[in-house]
């Protein structure tokens, strides 16, 4: 059975697999970024975020304070964004996901952000 999706639990496995990753740690190198995700579920709202720092990063549930940047999703898009069935490019340029704060920050993080999909694909998520 399979951690689910935005629940402690995951954000842990995702946490473990993007760190235990080459071309995730290849890409991230010295960069730095605090990213907050709000996620409308049919349940309510969702949070979590995603810190890099010195080479590492932490994904956890809740609120980052002081986000370079917030994404907003339905549930539908965050799904087949973790599922790497949709790009963010694709779900930015489509207005499924909403960004305010630093894009360029964000634009500057893609090589990492692209990463991501192959090193949390070995996690069983349950949607």
């Amino acid at each position: 059975m399979g951690v689910k999706f935005l629940s402690e639990e995951w954000a842990e496995e995702v946490t473990k697999a993007i760190n235990s990753n080459e071309a995730f740690q290849k890409a991230a190198g010295s960069q730095a970024a605090k990213v907050q995700q709000i996620v409308a579920t049919p349940e309510g709202e969702k949070r979590y975020f995603f810190h890099l720092e010195g080479g590492r990063a932490q994904v956890s549930v809740g609120e980052i304070e002081g986000p370079d940047a917030t994404i907003s999703q339905d549930y539908e898009t965050a799904m087949a964004l973790s599922r790497n069935e949709l790009s963010g490019t694709a779900a930015f340029m489509s207005g499924k996901v909403r960004v305010s704060g630093d894009l360029m920050k964000l634009m500057q993080m893609q090589g990492v952000f692209s990463t991501l999909p192959q090193a949390i694909s070995g996690i069983d998520v349950e949607y």
